[in-house]
């Protein structure tokens, strides 16, 4: 990884060029991609991916605003994986990440005649996605037909959920599924796909399927267990995180796994007392983690710093990953009958330690991914609203979610259940439109963008018209 200090002299370089001797200039048609991360308050992240030697300008209202190098272009060692070493691969990343933090107040930013989203202080319609590439994966003969659009429709999703005209894209974690080579003898419809952690399956996966949405409205982008480090860590650093690049959290080395798997909360405003506070539990473990474990710590302090951000606003609503509140369904490998299991038993595990109700109370709503389904939690007891949002791209789960939740469904303890749906084998988005202060009006879209569901949250309650939505659509 290059120094830091690089990236400076860079953007340096191209400042001068831009007084001088003309501005610098990116090769023609050399831009890959061009999109805008929120980072911590909010602060608006140009990102731009390109083939070029040199990073372009950004005109941010009429004015030249000068790019650095993110990251070089460069391949990373083969580092371990969640894979086989046979199934492994170096990354290999032939392009240049180039950043620049856009002015705050700024209305029009444009890259190469690309249009750049800028941010509203109050955006009031929020497109939520999940879960959206294309899962090929060995050790599970998990093989997406990726080259067929109605088995893998992220683009289709895409290109609907930008046609709704958000304010901000909410992304609630795993880009990247294809991890292992297409089988292509059992699995045709995957024949040919890049795959591996570099960027051939970054931009198969995420960057063309997604463009249409990179370019509606700034991102708030939420990691994955698919982004950790011994899966598509490097690639998350280099073009996703809002925060710097830094040596030691990059993901290169896996002796600092233990940094890089792991990141402090932000909150990103949302205007009129609101705000998203986003966390990273990429690397959450499915069971319960010992108390004298060194990853117990490192969520209780998760949970501390999200708690000291959400004391800023009196409405916040937190995104991660793993739904902490939300059902998963299972079938039993003996009597082959579903069940249900709860939500993510490591992150209740740290969290309740500190507090038994998980959340603090100005947290009122949770979205979350992980699960490939859309599904809908409401409290009797005092809980967050949960919202799970993993249905729009990757292969889905569909193991039946009874309509009736079984007397004995539990999805954490000391929480009671007043109202739930859910939507299994269906591919789509979420929409949240403010209707005031603490109140949202929610939409579930197929892949097609047509409402099959409508749902209404005031303060941590929310009530959907639809309790199952039937069938794929």
């Amino acid at each position: 990884m290059r120094h830091p200090i690089v990236g400076v002299v860079s953007g340096l370089m191209t400042m001068v060029a831009a007084l001088g001797a003309g501005p610098a200039r990116a090769e023609v048609g050399a831009i890959a991609a061009a999109y805008v991360v929120l980072g911590e308050d909010g602060s608006p992240q140009a990102r731009v991916i390109t083939t070029a030697d040199d990073c372009p300008l950004i005109q941010a209202d009429g004015k030249p605003l000068a790019m650095q190098v993110r990251a070089p272009a460069g391949t990373e060692p083969l580092r371990p994986t969640r894979s086989d070493p046979k199934d492994s691969k170096p990354s290999q990343f032939p392009v240049l990440i180039c950043e620049a933090t856009l002015p705050p107040g700024v209305a029009h930013a444009s890259v190469e005649g690309r249009i750049l989203p800028t941010p509203l202080a109050a955006p009031k319609r929020i497109v939520v996605i999940g879960d959206t590439g294309c899962r090929l994966k060995k050790s599970d003969d998990a093989y997406q037909a990726c080259n067929a659009p109605n088995q893998y429709p992220f683009a289709k999703v895409a290109a609907a959920a930008a046609a709704w005209k958000p304010d901000l894209v909410v992304h609630v974690g795993d880009y990247l599924y294809r991890e292992n080579a297409c089988d292509v003898a059992k699995h045709p419809g995957c024949a040919a796909s890049p795959w591996g952690y570099g960027w051939d399956a970054w931009n198969a996966d995420f960057f063309t399927p997604g463009a249409a949405l990179l370019t509606a409205a700034p991102w708030v982008a939420v990691r994955g267990n698919h982004e950790s480090c011994n899966r598509a860590g490097q690639g998350w650093w280099r073009f996703i995180d809002p925060r710097p690049l830094l040596a030691g959290r990059d993901c290169e080395d896996p002796a600092k796994d233990d940094v890089g798997d792991y990141s402090d909360p932000y909150a990103v405003p949302l205007g009129e007392g609101a705000q998203i506070v986003v966390m990273d539990s990429s690397n959450a473990p499915a069971d319960p983690i010992p108390a004298g474990n060194p990853q117990a710590a490192k969520y209780r302090k998760l949970y501390t710093d999200m708690a000291a951000l959400a004391q800023r606003q009196p409405y916040s609503i937190v995104v991660d990953h793993h739904p902490l509140l939300g059902f998963s369904a299972q079938v039993s490998p003996t009597t082959q009958q579903p069940y249900l299991t709860p939500g993510n038993l490591g992150l209740q595990s740290a969290f309740g330690a500190l507090n038994p109700l998980l959340f603090p109370p100005t947290v009122q709503m949770l979205l979350s991914g992980h699960v490939h389904v859309w599904q809908q939690v409401s409290f009797s007891s005092a809980h967050p609203t949960q919202f799970i949002t993993g249905f729009s791209g990757t292969q889905e789960d569909v193991v039946p979610i009874p309509a009736k939740l079984p007397e004995d469904a539990r999805v954490a303890p000391g929480a009671v259940v007043q109202a739930f749906s859910s939507w299994v084998d269906g591919f789509g988005f979420m929409t949240l439109e403010r209707t005031g202060k603490e109140s949202w009006a929610v939409e579930v879209h197929d892949q097609n963008g047509d409402v099959v569901n409508r749902c209404k949250v005031i303060g941590r309650h929310s009530h959907c018209d639809v309790v199952r939505v039937s069938g794929p659509k």
